[in-house]
């Protein structure tokens, strides 16, 4: 009779924090794209473009509906605030407050910058992927608004069709939260 009850237990052990750790960069960093993909999003962001004699604030928010549809409107600064951009599939629209009009931005626009940012209006309907564009590493774990988070880095792969030389990311530990991301330029 012991040995039938023995043999019917069934013993549960947790796994270890250690194994809970076993994720890689890029596993991490595919769990953070799928969470800020969805099928729709939307956010409040600020862009800080940093130069060697001056720096800009560009405060906005977004929306999105999978990858076709997105909705940039300029919070902030005053001067640019009211603007907005709309991409719909391959085009992008712009509206201007200052002078009350919707412009689709011609083909000859695509690889001017946006907003005076290293990016370019052809980034804003491109897709590229920071799970498969990009090598990932560990740099470390840091806190951002009291969520520990993963500080990882990205270099781009040689074959891809990508602006920047490497860009870093924090990303919550909890919910895949992509808090921070900083893009370097191929000078750094």
């Amino acid at each position: 009779m012991i040995c039938v009850l023995f043999a019917g237990l069934f013993v549960w052990i947790p796994a270890s924090p250690k194994a809970q750790q076993s994720l890689t960069a890029e596993a991490v960093m595919q769990k953070a794209d799928e969470k800020a993909r969805g099928n729709t999003s939307r956010g409040e962001m600020k862009m800080t473009i940093v130069r060697p004699k001056w720096s800009r604030e560009i405060q906005m928010k977004t929306w999105s509906k999978g990858d076709e549809y997105s909705l940039i409107l300029i919070t902030g600064p005053a001067r640019d605030k009211g603007t907005a951009f709309l991409k719909r599939e391959r085009e992008i629209w712009n509206w201007q407050p200052a002078i009350d009009r919707t412009i689709k931005l011609p083909p000859s626009m695509m690889m001017q910058s946006w907003m005076g940012s290293d990016f370019t209006n052809d980034d804003l309907v491109k897709e590229s992927s920071v799970v498969d564009d990009y090598s990932h590493t560990f740099l470390g774990d840091e806190k951002i608004a009291d969520r520990d988070c993963y500080r990882i880095e990205l270099i781009p792969k040689p074959e891809a069709a990508v602006v920047w030389g490497k860009v870093v990311t924090w990303v919550d530990k909890k919910d895949f939260l992509q808090l921070r991301s900083e893009f370097y330029d191929e000078d750094g």
